[in-house]
């Protein structure tokens, strides 16, 4: 297998690959980019008009979904899968990865798009870094544009697997929504305002269709099913039409709060562990801060999400979402 299939082993080590460049016996392209950041060229005269950005790593300690993509690129060096479809993959956080850590100083998947340009540090750095490798990836005019970011929850879910759509993306169109139900999602969380995530950044500024994929453990202890996913991308990057999941209907959510840690007296009320997008009882109290400030259940059917009450102060550390109807939704 070439080296540059090898780009978890090469970016853990900190180490440049002494050929920059490697062909594959099948035709396909391999070229590093900067550290963590590889592109794969498909064989001349299989190039389907799509151009792929699969990333990663974005928090350090989210090792799952990186090993999906060394798997994938381990497939196209050794000539097991042929990429029709210019793709990018990004292992986001090196930093994060070598060290097993969420981030190193900030939250990288905060920080792009120039939101919070008081921050600096080494993720300050690295989100400059991928928005240019982004910028050069998505030069060329009239192709489909696809980013799909890819984490894993600390908690477990009651949808395992789920996916944030970017408000700077604009309404999802119901083919989009049919793409991702055939895809094996179970929900949909619309964001209704423009975060510095790296998804949010590259539907903005490139046009792209960037969902952010979560993909849960079903239990606390339990492990990552990731066999679902990484057979749709299969398919994505061979140009085939992605295989189609029978199961229960996409669910669709939009955000309707933020529960922001204002103070180190901030609680939240969880009773235990709470499970991503676990009902809400209405009328109770979720959680409260310092100064009287308190944040109570008022919405119908509303569920929590990324409940994180360790988060820094300042941090998000929760969101409370709604269901929301296809109408609504691609209004």
């Amino acid at each position: 297998m070439l080296a540059l299939g090898k780009l978890l082993e090469l970016t853990l080590a900190g180490r440049e690959p002494s050929e920059k460049i490697q062909l594959c016996s099948s035709g396909a392209r391999l070229q590093w980019k900067i550290d963590g950041v590889l592109e794969v060229d498909p064989p001349a005269g299989h190039d389907s008009g799509v151009d792929l950005l699969l990333s990663a790593g974005i928090h350090g300690d989210e090792i799952a979904p990186v090993e999906l993509l060394e798997h994938l690129l381990h497939a196209i060096a050794a000539c097991r899968l042929q990429p029709a479809v210019r793709l990018l993959v990004v292992l986001g956080n090196p930093a994060g990865l070598r060290r097993g850590e969420h981030f190193v100083g900030h939250d990288l998947n905060r920080l792009f798009g120039g939101l919070q340009p008081a921050v600096s540090g080494p993720e300050a750095l690295r989100a400059v870094e991928l928005e240019l490798q982004a910028e050069l990836f998505f030069n060329r005019p009239q192709r489909r544009r696809l980013h799909y970011d890819l984490h894993t929850t600390l908690r477990p879910s009651r949808f395992a697997r789920f996916a944030l759509w970017p408000a700077s993306a604009g309404p999802p169109t119901r083919e989009q929504l049919a793409r991702l139900e055939g895809a094996g999602l179970q929900a949909l969380l619309l964001h209704s305002r423009t975060l510095g995530t790296f998804c949010a950044f590259t539907a903005s500024r490139f046009g792209a269709e960037s969902l952010t994929f979560e993909v849960c453990p079903p239990a606390a202890g339990q492990g990552v099913d990731l066999q679902l996913l990484e057979d749709w991308l299969h398919a994505l990057i061979e140009g085939r039409e992605p295989p189609t999941t029978a199961g229960e209907p996409l669910q669709l959510f939009r955000v309707e709060r933020e529960i922001v840690k204002h103070s180190p007296e901030f609680r939240l009320h969880l009773n235990g562990v709470l499970d991503n997008f676990a009902e809400l009882v209405p009328g109770s109290l979720l959680a409260e801060d310092a100064n009287g400030q308190s944040w109570w259940v008022s919405e119908p059917g509303a569920r929590l999400l990324f409940a994180n009450p360790q988060v820094k102060v300042g941090q998000r550390a929760g969101l409370i979402v709604v269901p929301v109807g296809v109408d609504e939704a691609c209004s």
